[in-house]
């Protein structure tokens, strides 16, 4: 223990001592480590940290520990004798160490050739069937008046995701690693109206996997159902799982379009627990391909870290390699975007990650990267998958559509334009696959 520390220490009055366990309450200390609590409760004592102050470190203790960079006792500065007055000795440790964790995050994130997976115990799926009040359709949840918008309905055929990606948005809507299916989803969806003369897009995986669950509550029965008695409806399914079993076995509806979010091995390894591989994913998609299926692959989110443009490039080359732009249906863009609650999620989690270890800028009321290197992740994606322009449609999901001229050298004036741009390609598509069946069968 140092000098000032003791001094201080010596010198608290009863006062601070009551006011740090009030301050201390409101901010996530008790999720340190005994030794790091101890340490800032020293240090809070002598330096009078604010709640906002201590709430400050605290958050970057916890950011350290999660990107396996030296802990905060062993960054703390020294403070040059010049600095006296107790104000300014605060302002410049504190500046001092702001500085240091946003240098962490300017930087271009390494990841370790090992990926450090999240402890066993923090993760356990309880899973549970209930009547829900009403079939879970609506809009897109993290639809923004800010962002181009596609319009997708959503269908929530199972509330939360079993997988464990770290920058999940869905952790903010659902608690308790609880995943619920509806117990009479097939009778709502059964008993939905649907307008014929209309043609609807229909997504199921905003909140969940769309394939994870496999058939479990007669989920991908009534889906398929739905599918094969709605024929102007486009279903997406949404999925990270190498789970296509049933889609093999079962005759696929030529309006359901299977789609995978992809990723680098380096981000699925450290940051997409317990999904399938790349390798996994590209097959079942190319298994649903072979059976005259369509598919679609979400490059969301692209991860800015160091090496990221080869990784995403020999991505990009095996999508061209095992994929005929015929085959394909869409392309979307997006990259790590927050929303508060989330970032607050992700920071109570006791795993090691790096995906907060980013420069956080506002962008459009949510968190995000800054927009150049936005520009610059999402333009070499188009720029290497050249060959699929004129056969598969590709978007930014979620990105400002100031965003869409300078990628794409086009942009929609209105989500309701990008919504018809949109379903019309789809069903172009569709209409083809029909035709194939047909031609085969006569």
């Amino acid at each position: 223990m140092t000098a000032c520390v003791q001094r201080c220490i010596m010198s608290k009055n009863e006062t601070y001592s009551d006011k740090f366990s009030r301050i201390a309450a409101k901010t996530s200390l008790s999720q340190l480590s005994s030794a790091e609590q101890d340490f800032l409760s020293q240090q809070a004592f002598c330096y009078r940290f604010t709640q906002q102050e201590l709430r400050q470190l605290v958050e970057i203790s916890i950011d350290l520990n999660q990107w396996s960079e030296a802990p905060l006792q062993a960054i703390w500065p020294t403070i040059p004798e010049k600095y006296q007055a107790p104000k300014d000795r605060k302002h410049h440790l504190i500046t001092s160490l702001k500085s240091q964790w946003q240098r962490l995050k300017e930087e271009p994130t390494h990841y370790p050739s090992v990926a450090v997976s999240p402890p066993a115990n923090d993760y356990h799926i309880k899973t549970s069937s209930n009547d829900k009040k009403q079939l879970g359709l609506g809009y897109c949840p993290v639809a923004s008046e800010k962002t181009r918008c596609c319009n997708l309905l959503t269908l929530d055929a199972v509330d939360n995701c079993g997988f464990d990606c770290s920058y999940c948005s869905i952790q903010s809507f659902y608690h308790n690693n609880q995943v619920n299916f509806d117990s009479h989803f097939a009778e709502k969806l059964q008993a939905l109206e649907i307008d014929p003369e209309q043609h609807y897009h229909i997504g199921t995986g905003q909140s969940s996997d769309s394939l994870m669950w496999g058939n479990r509550h007669g989920i991908l029965d009534a889906l398929f159902d739905f599918a094969h008695r709605h024929p102007n409806v486009i279903l997406e399914l949404k999925s990270k799982s190498k789970n296509i079993s049933y889609l093999l076995q079962n005759d696929l509806p030529a309006n359901i379009i299977c789609t995978w979010s992809l990723n680098t091995p380096t981000i699925i390894a450290n940051e997409e627990h317990l999904t399938a591989t790349l390798e996994e994913r590209l097959k079942a998609a190319r298994q649903v391909a072979d059976r005259g299926g369509i598919v679609g692959f979400h490059l969301h989110p692209m991860v800015f870290y160091e090496g990221w443009e080869d990784d995403y490039s020999a991505l990009f080359e095996q999508l061209l390699k095992e994929f005929k732009a015929e085959e394909v249906a869409l392309l979307s863009l997006g990259t790590l975007t927050y929303i508060k609650s989330v970032i607050k999620q992700i920071r109570g989690r006791d795993f090691k990650s790096k995906i907060l270890q980013m420069p956080l800028t506002e962008s459009d009321g949510k968190l995000s990267y800054p927009e150049e290197t936005k520009l610059a992740m999402f333009r070499h994606a188009y720029q290497s998958l050249q060959p699929w322009h004129d056969n598969v449609f590709f978007y930014l999901c979620m990105e400002n559509q100031q965003l869409w001229q300078p990628i794409f050298g086009y942009e929609y004036e209105s989500n309701q334009a990008f919504e018809r741009a949109m379903k019309a390609h789809y069903l172009e598509k569709i209409e083809s696959v029909r035709n194939n069946r047909m031609s085969r069968t006569e």
